[in-house]
C-alpha cells in the first residue's frame, strides 16, 4: 500500500509538471494573439483591406485568427447576429485555452488527500506494529514515521506547484480573452460603422455582397 500511495503521488507530480510546461507553451501571448494578426486587424478599415486580413489570419492560425475569420466571413449578417455568433465562437476558444487546466485543479484537490491517506496509513501500520513488538524495535518505529512524513511531503510537492500554475494560467486566460474581446469588438465597430451618404441616407461603410 505504501508503494502504491507514493507511486500515485509521484505520478501526480510528473503529470502536473507536464501540464504546466504544455500550457506555458500553448498560452504564450504571441500564440494566442499573433502580432501580425493584431496589426492587420487594427489596419483593416474598409472592404478592400479584408482579403489581406483574411490571408494573414490563415497564415497565422490562432484563437484570435479564428475569431476574426469567423466574424469576417459573416460580415453580410446583421450586426447583432454576427456578434452573437462571435460570442459563441469566443466561448469555444476560451474553453480550448482552458483545457487541461482541470488536471491541475484535480491534482490540487487530490494530492494533499492522498498524502493525508498515506500519513494515516503509515500511522496505522506504525501503531499496529507497536502493539505486537512494543517500543523496542526502533527501526520499525522510524520507518513508520518516515513513511507518514514522506506521504505528506509528496502530497504537498504535487499540490503546491499545481495550485500556483492553475491560478496563474486561469488569470492569463482571462486576460487574453479580454484582449481578444476588445480587438474583436473594435473590428465589429469598424465593420458596421454607419455614415451618411450624399443623399442623407444611412449607408454601411463596408459594402457587403
Amino acid at each position: 500500500m505504501e508503494n502504491i500511495i507514493i507511486g500515485l503521488l509521484l505520478l501526480a507530480s510528473v503529470l502536473g509538471l507536464a501540464v504546466i510546461i504544455e500550457r506555458g507553451i500553448a498560452l504564450r501571448a504571441a500564440r494566442i494573439i499573433p502580432p501580425a494578426v493584431q496589426a492587420a486587424l487594427e489596419g483593416c478599415r474598409k472592404e478592400a483591406d479584408w482579403p489581406v486580413l483574411q490571408r494573414i489570419c490563415e497564415d497565422h492560425p490562432s484563437p484570435l485568427s479564428r475569431l476574426v475569420l469567423h466574424a469576417g466571413q459573416r460580415r453580410s449578417w446583421p450586426k447583432a447576429e454576427n456578434a452573437s455568433a462571435l460570442e459563441t465562437a469566443a466561448r469555444h476558444e476560451v474553453a480550448l485555452m482552458e483545457r487541461r487546466l482541470v488536471i491541475l485543479e484535480m491534482i490540487v484537490g487530490v494530492a494533499p488527500l492522498m498524502g493525508l491517506l498515506g500519513t494515516i496509513w503509515g500511522l496505522i501500520e506504525l501503531f499496529g506494529g507497536m502493539s505486537l513488538t512494543g517500543l523496542g524495535d526502533n527501526s520499525s518505529l522510524a520507518g513508520g514515521i518516515a513513511f507518514a512524513l514522506n506521504a505528506t511531503l509528496f502530497g504537498l510537492i504535487a499540490a503546491i506547484p499545481s495550485l500556483a500554475a492553475w491560478s496563474f494560467y486561469n488569470k492569463k486566460v482571462e486576460d487574453l480573452a479580454l484582449r481578444m474581446a476588445a480587438l474583436c469588438d473594435q473590428f465589429l465597430i469598424r465593420q458596421y460603422h454607419r455614415e451618411k451618404d450624399s443623399e442623407g441616407q444611412e449607408a454601411t461603410a463596408w459594402q457587403h455582397p
